[in-house]
């Protein structure tokens, strides 16, 4: 009988269009930690909701720290063999886009060009104004604010300048979710990596693709909820896994 890997390989080499979702789990093999997982930031500290950063200063500033302290591990992240396996088959055709609930930008990173990738939760690796969407980099921002405090405000418009990420309390960004549902209809192969699939309403798509009559595939290190529903499940290394079906060298 031919090995879960094994039938990964046959599945992306008969579809046309795959695509791929993927979840925390892709990251932590990058070493960036789960936040949500015992002892991640979430579990340690009350969630800022994004009406409590537009509205308190002091919110802001708390929201600024955080950054700080989870950017230690986010820099120095390199994308691994599973980023490295979903660029080679996006460079291949075989997969068309990648629909992402991470916010470290280590697809783009690893070649996925930047129009493939679509982000559901933002990006943290650079800010925007809340007000005018001017973008702002990163690290002029990050290096005022650990001087005095600085809070950063856009230089267009006087309004307030944050992370490019979806907080609690945000609306999800609606171009985003209809590209990631327009994606996930056309797919005929849709293969979920590193998600818990517990996060709605990004992990409806998921169902919504099988339910188009796309095969479904979950990788992940832990059971899901929507295991029952795939055609494939392959609790493992996303790295192993992909790196092998694509044919990756370690």
């Amino acid at each position: 009988m031919a090995s879960p890997v094994d039938t990964l390989r046959q599945m992306i080499a008969e579809c046309r269009n795959a695509v791929v979702f993927t979840g925390a789990g892709i990251s932590t093999e990058s070493g960036i930690p789960d936040f949500r997982s015992p002892g991640g930031i979430w579990t340690r500290y009350a969630p800022i909701y994004y009406d409590d950063f537009v509205r308190s200063e002091e919110a802001r500033r708390e929201t600024w720290r955080r950054k700080i302290e989870t950017d230690k591990t986010m820099i120095n992240a390199e994308p691994n063999r599973g980023h490295m396996a979903i660029s080679s088959l996006v460079a291949r055709g075989k997969v068309s886009y990648v629909i992402t609930q991470n916010i470290d930008g280590l697809h783009q990173r690893s070649g996925v060009p930047a129009e493939r990738v679509i982000e559901l939760h933002g990006n943290a690796t650079y800010c925007k104004c809340l007000s005018c969407s001017k973008r702002f980099e990163l690290e002029p921002i990050m290096e005022a604010f650990k001087r005095d405090e600085t809070l950063p405000v856009c230089d267009d418009c006087g309004g307030l300048v944050k992370t490019a990420t979806i907080s609690f309390g945000q609306a999800m960004p609606e171009e985003e979710m209809l590209r990631a549902q327009e994606a996930t209809l056309e797919a005929d192969l849709f293969i979920a990596l590193g998600s818990s699939l517990v996060v709605y309403p990004a992990a409806g798509f998921p169902l919504m693709a099988k339910e188009n009559g796309a095969g479904l595939v979950i990788v992940n290190r832990d059971p899901t909820e929507q295991d029952r529903f795939a055609d494939l499940v392959i609790h493992d290394s996303i790295g192993t896994v992909m790196g092998a079906a694509v044919g990756l060298n370690q």
